[in-house]
């Protein structure tokens, strides 16, 4: 199988890993995304700005292999404080729907211990079939 790395213009390079990973069938396998900017500088240590970039960064790439939001099939978010997840679930829609819009793939939300990035409070995984 031909796999093709997916890595958005102007970003930093990843280290150890892949951004994207877009098969033959054109399904884009997205590695964990997290809070921080293309440059891999964080600019909130707030818990829904960090998502809101998160989602950004998994748009970019989806974007970069040629598709859009509609074409994500999947995402699986690591949180590492449930209790401000769910108090915060107005904001963390509206912040959603800024980069997504009205498009909810099937999704899962793990709470973990923490992240490799210490400053990190969410990171997401993502599956989209491009075109």
């Amino acid at each position: 199988m031909t796999l093709k790395t997916i890595q958005p213009e102007g970003w930093a390079p990843a280290r150890g890993y892949a951004n994207g990973m877009l098969t033959q069938g054109r399904t884009l396998h997205i590695g964990g995304q997290i809070g921080w900017n293309k440059d891999q500088v964080f600019e909130t240590s707030d818990f829904v700005g960090q998502m809101e970039q998160t989602l950004s960064n998994i748009a970019a790439i989806v974007e970069e292999a040629g598709g859009t939001v509609a074409d994500i099939a999947r995402l699986t978010w690591f949180i590492t404080d449930k209790q401000e997840y769910l108090a915060r679930q107005k904001d963390v829609g509206e912040a959603y729907r800024r980069v997504f819009g009205r498009h909810f793939p099937a999704m899962s939300v793990v709470v973990v211990a923490g992240l490799i990035e210490d400053e990190a409070l969410i990171e997401i995984e993502a599956t989209a079939q491009i075109g």
